[in-house]
């Protein structure tokens, strides 16, 4: 598949949930003139925890830098959990720019936000006892999403988020979600943008509002998804599965 720009956020390399093998079936398919990783690239938070890093992590690196040395333009816009990046914005790790935030330009003329989006979420700000509960929440629903995938592998079904239809059903976290994307909107707009493209909540979006644009990458953790802009300058909200079936469904046209 052909695109003139991908965005991929919350990937959490070095997390023991992150979908890597699932993003390196993706970044195959897919072929673009400009890739952002729209932060927590890698989870630094957790690598302190607990040393994670499968060889599919290392791979997806990999790719990377490999995607740059053949042309491709890698913009990386550090997040939250790699923090620490952010010292070494404006330079080069190799060929990928690094990046506090940065403006585009999408082919059909509108001035874009990128940024991770974690200053637009309060919910960093909230005391180490509130932190700690949610974590631990969050920690149950991946724990639940990880069996469930387990077991549609089982019987030959394709990946679905099981975490991500619990948290939208969830009333404190659709109105901390309402709030974020509240906000994002409201920075770009503040700004003079004619909208923007985050990430940090792992809940993908895309769509209009009052004249702007919201676009949420989502992640790699439970959605598995990505923002696309095609040379015509339309966005669309790719997940792995409809990426997937997009390509089968070519190849036997073509066959």
């Amino acid at each position: 598949m052909n695109a003139r720009t991908v965005w991929i956020s919350d990937i959490h390399l070095g997390f023991r949930d992150c979908k890597a093998d699932y993003l390196l079936d993706f970044l195959d398919k897919i072929h673009c003139d400009t890739l952002y990783l729209v932060g927590d690239i890698v989870d630094l938070w957790s690598l302190q925890r607990r040393f994670c890093w499968p060889k599919k992590h290392y791979q997806v690196m990999l790719k990377f830098y490999e995607l740059a040395a053949r042309g491709v333009r890698v913009v990386y816009v550090p997040g939250n959990h790699d923090d620490p990046i952010r010292h070494f914005c404006g330079q080069l790790f190799g060929p990928i720019e690094i990046a506090h935030e940065h403006e585009y330009l999408t082919a059909d003329g509108k001035r874009l936000l990128i940024m991770h989006g974690d200053a637009m979420d309060a919910y960093i700000n909230h005391s180490w006892l509130t932190r700690v509960i949610g974590d631990h929440g969050y920690e149950l629903l991946l724990f639940i999403n990880r069996w469930s995938d387990r077991l549609r592998k089982l019987v030959g079904r394709p990946y679905f988020s099981l975490a991500g239809l619990i948290k939208s059903n969830i009333k404190g976290a659709k109105a901390a979600i309402e709030t974020y994307e509240r906000e994002a909107i409201g920075e770009a707009k503040r700004r003079g943008y004619d909208g923007v493209v985050c990430g940090h909540i792992h809940y993908p979006a895309l769509r209009e509002e009052n004249g702007l644009r919201y676009a949420n990458c989502g992640d790699w953790i439970e959605n598995c998804t990505a923002l696309v802009e095609d040379h015509q300058g339309v966005m669309r909200l790719l997940h792995h599965s409809d990426q997937i079936a997009w390509q089968e469904l070519h190849s036997s046209q073509a066959a």
